[in-house]
């Protein structure tokens, strides 16, 4: 018996990007992202049945026993390598969006209020680190999800404007996030620019992350060793992104980094140059918090729907908004 395919949109864009340019003239965007995860991840300590297995080495404790080796990796996070990176952001001055779980702030609400303090985006990055996926019912991942706002907001005193989850979302992640007011979603890794989600009838903008320029590679054994890896790959990317807006095409580059992964001082330097690459280009790129690009974005590019946009390029209609983008 055959089975039909989930819906997938495979086309974007179709190679006729919007006609933009971002706030400061520049074409390419740049979002830095820091995840605040640290005290949220599974463990046995907490209750959970297991405890994390992925740290700096496979945790060899069997499930059921608590892991304080890999509670104490995490724990570097907050402790140490939280302070290195906003130094270095504050070096630069480059603002960044730190996704927050809900109940790593809850743990630590005096850290969370620091980072906001100093200029960076309150992201919701759940209540656990954990997929959304896996939740059996709206109802449980409604309510996590309300725990997690309220906990941003209360130690920080601001509402997140923007959600990303660990893994991937349940089929009714959107649908909360619509009905919260959320202003952007970041669970999608499939265009070098912001759209428009239109499932249930009304527009949500998605702001789409990466995992290739990201940190998490550190611990992957496909992925970066040395700091100057992940310094040389994120220019690299940078590069191409910065030839394609000189043709007139607007981009997005996302940057992800962890406390416990590039917190740590042999690949701190990953981070830190990394900045430094971003601040040396100056005007030919804009960094921003990612709620900051989401609103340039929408202030640039109306929430035109998939069916009017597909009518208007079949009769060979410029699309309201859009263009080759080649100027």
């Amino acid at each position: 018996m055959s089975i039909s395919p989930e819906p997938r949109d495979l086309r974007g864009y179709a190679g006729r990007w919007p006609d933009f340019r971002w706030p400061n003239g520049a074409r390419l965007a740049v979002s830095v992202v820091v995840n605040f995860e640290e005290g949220s991840e599974q463990q046995v300590g907490d209750g959970d049945p297991r405890s994390e297995p992925m740290g700096e080495v496979m945790s060899v404790v069997p499930p059921g026993v608590r892991d304080g080796g890999q509670e104490s990796i995490f724990g570097y996070g907050p402790r140490a390598g939280l302070w290195r990176m906003l130094d270095a952001l504050e070096g630069t001055a480059l603002p960044a969006t730190i996704f927050f779980c809900g109940r790593a702030v809850q743990r630590i609400p005096d850290l969370a209020r620091e980072c906001v303090a100093r200029g960076h985006e309150a992201a919701a990055h759940g209540w656990r680190w954990r997929p959304h996926a896996d939740y059996a019912t709206p109802g449980a991942e409604a309510a996590d999800l309300d725990r997690c706002i309220a906990a941003i907001r209360d130690a920080t005193g601001e509402t997140p404007a923007g959600f990303f989850c660990r893994g991937g979302e349940s089929p009714w992640t959107r649908a909360l996030l619509r009905e919260r007011g959320f202003l952007y979603a970041s669970n999608a890794f499939d265009d070098d620019l912001p759209y428009y989600d239109w499932e249930g009838g009304s527009p949500l903008l998605v702001v789409p992350y990466a995992l290739d320029t990201n940190d998490m590679k550190f611990f992957h054994p496909n992925g970066f060793v040395r700091a100057l890896e992940m310094v040389d790959y994120v220019t690299d990317a940078l590069d191409v992104l910065e030839e394609e807006a000189a043709r007139g095409l607007p981009r997005l580059l996302n940057i992800g980094f962890h406390l416990r992964i590039c917190g740590r001082p042999a690949r701190f330097p990953a981070f830190r140059d990394t900045l430094r690459t971003l601040a040396a280009r100056g005007d030919r790129i804009w960094v921003a918090r990612r709620d900051a690009i989401a609103r340039a974005y929408a202030a640039a590019v109306p929430a035109t729907h998939p069916c009017e946009m597909r009518r208007a390029s079949e009769d060979g209609r410029p699309r309201e908004g859009l263009g080759a983008g080649r100027r």
